[in-house]
């Protein structure tokens, strides 16, 4: 029996976008390939409809590029590759989650260990290595190391090039000093000074557990995006 035939409007309306997205989403290869009546038309049916309804869940959790090519591996019948963008993505994410896992951790840390910030005048006489290494409590030689690792950039004074530090920079080091004291290693700790770039650590671990809560949220929608993607390959068997 002949599938009832759609219009590329009555997809429209189900889904919620403009017969050019329609259009759009058959171009780049969504849905299965569609044919065309004796004047030109295009004659949808229920599956392209079901395909287009998959398709924009795929998107929500996996993402334009990645629900492309699996809906591309899913019309040529590549169930392979299928698995192969889901696992990818699902890895990504477990990624994700505990490398922020790891740095929430270390913010955590930050929030309740480190020293009270110093309420001078931030721009007092410059300090020597000397002075910073007293006042964190490490040796000139690991701050010498941590410089060469590209941890902390000291201003260089013109005549003499001896190393200039400001309160910035002390911070840095305390900072530092506490991760490396944890046996956290110079990728973790470079990652976290990025991230304290622009804020304080309370600060960043508010952003560190937003974005958490974002990432979770994701999950769950690949997780939907899987369940619906079964569901449309049981019902093409």
């Amino acid at each position: 029996m002949r599938k009832k035939t759609l219009r590329s409007i009555d997809l429209a309306r189900d889904v919620g976008l403009s017969t050019q997205a329609i259009r759009d989403y058959e171009r780049y290869g969504f849905i299965p390939q569609v044919e065309r009546g004796p004047q030109g038309y295009r004659l949808y049916n229920s599956q392209h409809l079901h395909a287009l309804r998959l398709a924009r869940v795929l998107i929500a959790g996996y993402g334009w590029e990645h629900a492309l090519h699996i809906m591309q591996h899913v019309h040529t019948h590549d169930l392979s590759s299928v698995l192969s963008e889901i696992d990818a993505r699902h890895a990504a994410l477990h990624q994700s989650r505990r490398e922020l896992e790891q740095t929430l951790k270390i913010l955590r840390t930050l929030s309740t260990a480190l020293p009270p910030i110093y309420e001078g005048n931030t721009s007092a006489k410059p300090l020597y290595i000397r002075d910073v290494a007293q006042r964190a409590g490490v040796r000139v030689s690991a701050i010498r190391f941590w410089e060469a690792q590209g941890l902390v950039q000291p201003h260089r004074d013109k005549s003499s090039k001896y190393r200039l530090y400001n309160e910035q920079h002390l911070r840095t080091l305390q900072v530092i000093a506490l991760l490396r004291k944890a046996n956290y290693g110079f990728e973790a700790i470079r990652s976290v000074l990025d991230q304290l770039s622009s804020g304080t650590p309370e600060q960043v671990l508010i952003a560190a557990e937003n974005r958490l809560k974002e990432l979770a949220e994701r999950s769950r929608h690949c997780t939907e995006a899987t369940a619906k993607l079964w569901e449309y390959l049981s019902s093409q068997l």
